[in-house]
């Protein structure tokens, strides 16, 4: 599906991003090899849950299969069996991750429950054939972009608490968590703007060619 694509490649971007923002963090650049493996590992995991509930909002467009309470429950679930894969998978690094479902299960469900609505509108206006532009306004789809990833960077937080660190590094924990958070928040607001605006630029770019037409 084209929405899961392009979820794919902005939480790539979202990541690559991260990452250059924190090389010149000094207190960072010990944890860095291990904070970049991670959050590269994150995208792969995040991009497959995102697309099952984008499916889902696909895949609902002219019907009520489940009541969203539902639909929510099941793909949090399923959410748990791509976790597996990826404790699994990263089994095998010298990194031990323990997720804490109890500080990460309601950042997830918010944010589940802001992606299926967003990609409910999106998806419909594509299939009337009408554009993004015209469901909803520069600062809406910027709120609402803002908003899922802001949720994605506390969660991505939460998950690195418990990643094993350097010996050094754990007493450092919490100021790295801090600085990871801020640099994320920071790359979330201006993909957010980058994102809406390129949107409506492509607009407003439209409207100055026909009007330049006439």
């Amino acid at each position: 599906m084209v929405l899961a694509a392009l979820d794919r490649r902005i939480l790539e971007a979202f990541s690559r991003d991260t990452t250059e923002r924190l090389r010149p963090i000094l207190l960072l650049r010990v944890a860095l090899p291990r904070v970049e493996s991670f959050l590269a590992d994150n995208v792969a995991k995040e991009a497959r849950k995102d697309a099952l509930a984008i499916c889902h909002a696909g895949g609902t467009l002219g019907d009520t299969r489940l009541p969203e309470a539902d639909a929510v429950r099941a793909l949090l679930e399923a959410a748990r069996e791509i976790d597996r894969d990826f404790l699994d998978r990263v089994g095998h690094f010298p990194v031990r991750i323990a997720i804490p479902y109890e500080r990460i299960e309601p950042l997830r469900r918010r944010r589940v429950e802001r992606l299926l609505e967003l990609s409910h509108r999106i998806l419909r206006r594509w299939r009337a054939g009408g554009r993004l532009r015209d469901e909803l306004t520069h600062d809406e789809l910027r709120q609402r972009l803002q908003e899922i990833l802001d949720l994605y960077v506390e969660e991505t937080v939460a998950l690195a608490h418990s990643v094993e660190l350097p010996a050094l590094l754990v007493p450092l924990r919490q100021r790295l968590a801090q600085a990871l958070r801020h640099v994320m928040r920071e790359v979330a607001a201006r993909m957010a703007s980058d994102l809406a605006g390129a949107v409506h630029r492509r607009g407003q770019a439209t409207v100055t060619r026909s009007h330049a037409g006439k």
